[in-house]
């Protein structure tokens, strides 16, 4: 073999080397950068749960009816052993202020419906004193069945009855909410402090100014605190006059 055949060089082989010897540059140019190479078989392009958009989902809110029938004979919870009957409410459906209660008393277990006795009658003189009827209001409680010998309602009756009060909220959307007693405001503002503490100024419950006050029949026990419940619906009429 002649040396000039020895150090000829075909211009195709030069090229295919500047070509290797670029790429491997560019390489590691990228591998400096974090480019960890190619996969070796494709991967499927997937999205992660979280970048994909919510299903829209509509929402049934039922009628106070629909409510009422859910609840049904209800034997939720041990108090139906002794009641007369359920106590579900009353007013009108559509009401932008509602009063909740802590539960059911002797009179309203024979009649079936919340605030008749003694304490019912004053809570009509202060839903009358800020200019307004109880058929413009609704009225409830927070359990549906009277406890026996008026007691405090326990943990586990209100845990099965709650539920049914705020589908009776949804129903009717209020704009406002009057919380009456101790019971009422903790469990629907889910606090331990007391109603003393509580009362005076609105809370946020679901996106409703609540005003908690004195239940009516602490009133007919402490007179004295009667101007501070005054107080109180006004500023709880004041509000809804702006609605």
């Amino acid at each position: 073999m002649s040396s000039s055949m020895i150090h000829h060089q075909d211009p195709s082989l030069d090229s295919l080397r500047k070509l290797v010897k670029g790429l491997r540059n560019y390489l590691e140019e990228e591998k400096s950068s974090g480019f960890e190479g190619w996969p070796l078989t494709p991967k499927k392009e997937t999205k992660s749960l979280l970048s994909l958009p919510p299903k829209s989902k509509a929402v049934h809110v039922g009628t106070l009816a629909d409510v009422r029938a859910e609840l049904g004979d209800c034997r939720r919870c041990k108090l139906h052993a002794k009641r007369t009957q359920i106590v579900f409410g009353t007013g009108k459906p559509e009401a932008k202020l509602v009063f909740v209660g802590e539960g059911p008393g002797r009179d309203e277990d024979l009649q079936g419906e919340p605030f008749v006795g003694q304490a019912g009658k004053l809570l009509t003189r202060i839903i009358e004193a800020i200019q307004l009827t109880r058929e413009e209001v609704y009225i409830a409680n927070i359990i549906k069945c009277r406890p026996p010998e008026n007691r405090n309602p326990e943990p586990d009756e209100i845990a099965a009855c709650e539920p049914f009060l705020i589908k009776q909220l949804e129903a009717i959307q209020p704009k406002l909410i009057c919380a009456l007693g101790t019971f009422a405001a903790q469990t629907l503002l889910k606090s331990t402090e007391k109603i003393s503490a509580l009362r005076g100024r609105f809370h946020l419950y679901r996106g409703i100014h609540l005003m908690p006050t004195y239940h009516p029949a602490f009133l007919l026990r402490n007179s004295n605190y009667k101007r501070d419940v005054w107080e109180d619906v006004k500023k709880v009429k004041a509000e809804y006059d702006k609605l």
